[in-house]
């Protein structure tokens, strides 16, 4: 992709994107951006969505290359870089309740969301798609699943923009809840838990989090933070465990097509749990109680960001409104299904859990 002939072609199809990318950044700052609680990862997609349906026929086609650079090797490298928000001490920190409950709502949300998905006759790589990011973490979540699952551009956008969608609606949803007395028969644990459990963005949560409780005083947004990284960290042997059950259904297929398979083994997601472990170990030498006072962290925590939002412009660039048209309504169906599970299932699953221990 990178070869000498064609390099400043690729080159400059990465140079958009970055440009793209700076413009999110910029957006991401204001107010309302900041009030919404809406990242640069998704207005990313959002600007790479609006250049695929105005300017994309207008540019060269040789800078194709480098805007799948992005969506690929960029992606990548943003995951695996991803692992330093992260450390095994903040499971430590909330107990079994928490990874319990997350280890049930993840596993409920996908196979749930792949069953339903047949039902409703959506093909299996969007379905498994959108499961994911409403199981695990949002848009990351998807991103990470993109590379294993191997679908079409649009049908990761689909399914960040079903994440978008609830997400933003239960980040509002869960805060009126409290404040109206819904949540009353939980404890401040269990709402805490309850919220970092179910919620789809890592930013969605902290938003729900300060709103229920701005001070921290009862600890619920750091409660609700630390369980929702934990499901985060559940993105690693959820992919490797994708990647194992889509290479025995793609051995199948090609067999039959007299073809040979090929396994996709996500070592990316290896590289995430090891750079999680590296992060863990720098807290415990360093003796601080949060990543972010571990040195150099903050700025690759935003280097991070801003490679998981040239991945997502880059995706967004390969969506067009004719695709969206093509999926249907019924991705959003079977989104707003598993929002039921979580929002109701999770007050369930969480209360029985909690009660336990």
């Amino acid at each position: 992709m990178l070869e000498k002939g064609n390099r400043a072609n690729t080159l400059h199809g990465i140079l958009l994107i970055a440009l793209f990318s700076f413009a999110a950044f910029y957006i991401a700052g204001f107010p309302l951006m900041k009030r919404l609680s809406l990242s640069p990862l998704i207005i990313g997609i959002v600007l790479g969505m609006l250049y695929a349906n105005s300017l994309r026929n207008r540019l060269p086609e040789t800078w194709v290359p480098g805007i799948r650079f992005c969506a690929k090797q960029v992606l990548r490298w943003g995951i695996i870089l991803y692992g330093f928000r992260l450390t095994l001490a903040q499971v430590a920190a909330v107990g079994l309740p928490a990874v319990t409950v997350d280890l049930i709502v993840v596993a409920g949300t996908i196979l749930g969301g792949v069953a339903v998905g047949r039902l409703l006759k959506i093909d299996r790589d969007t379905a498994l798609m959108t499961s994911t990011g409403s199981a695990i973490c949002g848009a990351a979540a998807v991103l990470g699943a993109e590379p294993v699952v191997r679908c079409e551009g649009y049908k990761t956008a689909i399914a960040v923009s079903t994440v978008v969608i609830f997400g933003t609606i239960s980040m509002f949803l869960y805060s009126v809840m409290y404040r109206t007395g819904v949540l009353d028969g939980m404890s401040s644990t269990e709402v805490a838990v309850y919220t970092g459990s179910t919620l789809h963005e890592v930013a969605h949560v902290a938003g729900a989090g300060n709103a229920m409780d701005p001070t921290d005083g009862l600890g619920i947004a750091a409660t609700a933070t630390i369980t929702k990284m934990i499901r985060v960290m559940m993105l690693a042997p959820v992919l490797v465990v994708m990647s194992l059950l889509l290479a025995r259904r793609r051995r199948t297929e090609t067999a039959a097509a007299g073809e040979k398979s090929r396994i996709t083994i996500p070592w990316f997601a290896f590289g995430f749990l090891g750079v999680i472990c590296l992060n863990s170990l720098l807290q415990y030498l360093l003796g601080v109680e949060s990543v972010r006072e571990i040195p150099l962290n903050g700025a690759i925590e935003y280097l991070d960001t801003f490679l998981l939002t040239m991945a997502m412009t880059a995706l967004g660039t390969e969506t067009s409104l004719d695709k969206f048209r093509q999926a249907g309504a019924r991705p959003f169906l079977l989104a707003g299904v598993l929002y039921v599970w979580l929002v109701v299932g999770g007050y369930f699953v969480t209360k029985g859990v909690v009660g336990l221990f």
